[in-house]
């Protein structure tokens, strides 16, 4: 017997941008899977040529109003591989301090209000309040001091204005660092709450085998800078990306596809960042991660609210020993001079690796731009994901695959928006 179903959501809610799904079932089969981001393509890196190299870190900052900080570090490091430049020791620590503020407002938001609200049956955090109003609250405070964080450091918690090519332009007083001390002491404490609350939600039984590819130092969690690796042998230098990773234009999706050049899909973010660099987060953050039952990686996208629970503790009690040990350095930024030249940056977004690149001419203008944002390089891996979890279950009534399927995309904590430079889910069966 033949039959025709079909699935047909305007927008995903609970994610940045605006996309789709195509999904369609012949006789149990799925014989077509598109993930469609449809918002229009914002041309960043167009309007960037002819710009002074100075200018990047403010102007990619607009892209995204959650990760600013992400596109001005990228940038940064990206001009200062371009002049041969090293960023003094203090500053490296400031830097990484104002990622840990994004990081912590980032995933709070993620948790609390945008993938929470799935394993609950909520259709919205608002929603969500009437049962758990102490969730929500405690979700908003952990925003709120990440945003603090932001502010103190960059001038103001959305597209902050103090970071510069070379440093900032101006660092903090101890004593305006200090005032933040009370907040993220209360912070690490409402981190590890999380923890043991979003681990307790229920989760499906499904793992993947993913290429994960995210960014290692050796001394640090790596956040603000490092090496870019993978668990299948990649180990390069920001200049070397374009020798591993290329990107694709397909028809349905206004982003471009990110692959690995002969392998395909790959996954960043914070499973790939735990997965490759568990043995360097904070003892509290591994010992939750443990009590949780993550083990030393994780490769269920469904318990990726967990993983960003571990990471939203690293980040809290980074913040706090970075804190603790600041001594203001004698000058907020060092000089970097225009030339003819190309640079690479890297950063972990709180969604995975932003990789940019840059070409100028002798006067610092940007000839060229290059910008590769994590969705974009999940694409293909939130793709897979779609079409194995529905496989399993086209049985499921059209009410719950859909609620299952958004909640699959939501794993990843897409930003559309970053990744045009969600989602309408139409599922045909026949």
């Amino acid at each position: 017997m033949h039959s025709e179903r079909e699935i047909d959501v305007p927008y995903l809610a609970r994610v940045e941008g605006e996309g789709a799904m195509y999904l369609r079932i012949e006789d149990n089969s799925i014989t077509d899977l598109r993930f469609k981001i449809f918002e229009p393509p914002r041309f960043f890196e167009a309007f960037l040529e002819g710009r002074a190299f100075s200018e990047a870190p403010d102007i990619t900052a607009r892209i995204c109003g959650i990760c600013p900080i992400a596109y001005q570090m990228s940038a940064c490091n990206a001009m200062e591989d371009a002049a041969g430049v090293t960023v003094p020791f203090g500053l490296q620590r400031l830097r990484r301090m104002i990622y840990c503020g994004e990081w912590i407002e980032s995933h709070a938001l993620h948790i609390y209000f945008l993938h929470a609200p799935d394993f609950l049956g909520y259709e919205s955090g608002i929603a969500m309040a009437s049962e758990f109003p102490d969730r929500v609250e405690a979700g908003l405070k952990l925003k709120k001091i990440g945003n603090k964080l932001m502010t103190v450091l960059g001038g103001r918690e959305i597209h902050p204005i103090n970071v510069r090519v070379g440093g900032f332009y101006r660092v903090p007083t101890k004593g305006e660092l200090d005032s933040l001390k009370e907040d993220l002491e209360w912070g690490v404490e409402a981190a590890i709450d999380t923890v043991r609350w979003v681990s307790g939600f229920p989760f499906p039984e499904f793992v993947q085998s993913y290429e994960f590819v995210a960014l290692h130092h050796p001394d640090e969690y790596a956040i603000h800078q490092g090496r870019i690796v993978s668990n299948r042998d990649i180990d390069i230098t920001p200049d070397e990306w374009q020798q591993v990773f290329e990107e694709e234009h397909v028809e349905w999706s206004n982003a471009l596809h990110s692959r690995v050049k002969s392998r395909g899909s790959y996954h960043v973010g914070p499973m790939a960042r735990y997965s490759l660099n568990h043995d360097q987060l904070t003892p509290r953050a591994r010992h939750e991660a443990e009590r949780a039952g993550l083990g030393r990686t994780c490769r269920n996208p469904f318990k990726s609210i967990v993983v960003r629970a571990v990471e939203l503790v690293f980040a809290f009690e980074e913040a706090l020993r970075l804190l603790e040990a600041y001594e203001r350095p004698d000058q907020p930024w060092v000089t970097v001079d225009p030339s003819s030249s190309t640079g690479h940056g890297v950063s972990e977004a709180p969604r995975g690796i932003l990789y940019h690149r840059y070409s100028m001419d002798a006067q610092g203008l940007i000839t060229s731009a290059q910008i590769v944002p994590p969705t974009s390089q999940n694409q293909l891996s939130i793709e897979d994901d779609l079409r194995t979890y529905a496989e399993g279950r086209t049985h499921l009534a059209d009410e719950e695959l859909q609620w299952q399927l958004e909640q699959a995309i939501r794993n990843y904590d897409p930003c559309i928006s970053c990744a045009t430079h969600f989602l309408d889910l139409t599922v045909e069966r026949g």
